[in-house]
Order: structure tokens, then sequence, then C-alpha cells
């Protein structure tokens, strides 16, 4: 096909009009929870890499990622004492070295002394009942996640606040692309 472009006094040739070649915007949700397994990608934890993104009137506030605190070995060098006494997932949150990725989130946000009041908290993974806790506390107003979680005080915390919650999930394929193909064989556990 052969198309004339007026204003550049030129003609083009090309398989298919321009309508058609250019990507489509991503929605909200979309653009935010890839941001989310983006954050995830950096996570080093053995058994599951999560991600999460605070948004305020459509802006990013603070991204994070489990792992260790700052300046600690790095889980997949440390070591898992969760995976060495066979705790499953859910269970068990003190004998972890990392934090998770929405705690790691609201710290990064009260680092850099922004507030989160009334924010919206993307992510990977929903969360357990001590970042469930946090995020009321913070007063976050609304969940949006991809994954579930084998904690079931979290989702009764949830449904006793004021807290919006929600599913979304991206494509298979591309939470692969995002987070590695790694992502695949975790088990799941955390």
């Amino acid at each position: 096909m052969e198309f004339e472009c007026k204003s550049a006094n030129a003609k083009v040739k090309r398989d298919k009009p321009i309508y058609e070649l250019i990507m489509v915007k991503p929605t909200w949700d979309q653009y935010f929870m890839r941001m989310a397994y983006l954050a995830a990608s950096r996570a080093n934890c053995v058994r599951r890499k999560v991600g999460a993104v605070i948004v305020k009137d459509k802006n990013v506030i603070a991204t994070g990622y489990n792992g260790p605190p700052s300046g600690s070995a790095d889980c997949n060098v440390a070591g898992c004492v969760r995976n060495d006494l066979n705790i499953k997932s859910g269970e068990r949150h003190e004998l972890c070295r990392g934090l998770h990725a929405e705690q790691n989130a609201i710290i990064q946000a009260a680092v850099h002394g922004s507030a989160i009041s009334g924010a919206v908290i993307y992510v990977t993974t929903h969360p357990c009942s001590v970042c469930s806790k946090m995020i009321m506390n913070a007063q976050i107003r609304e969940i949006i996640f991809a994954d579930g979680y084998p904690d079931e005080l979290s989702e009764l915390l949830i449904l006793d606040s004021k807290i919006s919650l929600r599913r979304f999930t991206l494509p298979d394929n591309e939470v692969k692309a995002m987070i590695g193909e790694d992502y695949a064989s975790l088990t799941g556990e955390d």
C-alpha cells in the first residue's frame, strides 16, 4: 500500500495505515500493575517475587519489592530460613529476613515524606495480614492485586475495613517477560 503525506509532500509505503500501527494506550490499571511487576523484578526472594506501587491522583508516590533491609545480604545469597524449616506460605512471617513489597513501599513513602492517605496500592500478590494492617493504618483507600495469597485473616481484616479491594491481572506471558522466566518456576510459597 502507498500512503501520501501531504504536509511532507511525500509518499510512504507500508503494509498498514498509520492508525493500525499506533500502540494502544494502556489503561491506568495496566500501567500501574505493570510498574508493580517491574518492581517485583528486583526482588531476590527465593520463594516469590512481589512488587507494589502506591499511587495518588494517578501519580506514583512510592514503589517496593520484597527483600531484606537495605544493606543486608540478599536472600538468594544468605539463604531462606522459611525454606529450610518447610514453613508454609502465609505462616510465621517473623522468621523471614525480608520485608514485603507493601511494607517497603510504605516505608519509602515515609522516608521521602510523601503522604499516602487516600492513595491506591497496586500489588502483584494479595497482601498478608501484617501488610493489610499497615495499609489500613496508612489510610490507603484501595488495594488492587493480581495473585491470591493464603491468609484468611488478611481477607477478614480488609472486609472489616473501608478499603476497596479488587483483582486485576495481566496476561501470563506479559508477567513472565517483566519478572523473568524464573517467576514461573517459583513455588509461590513465601
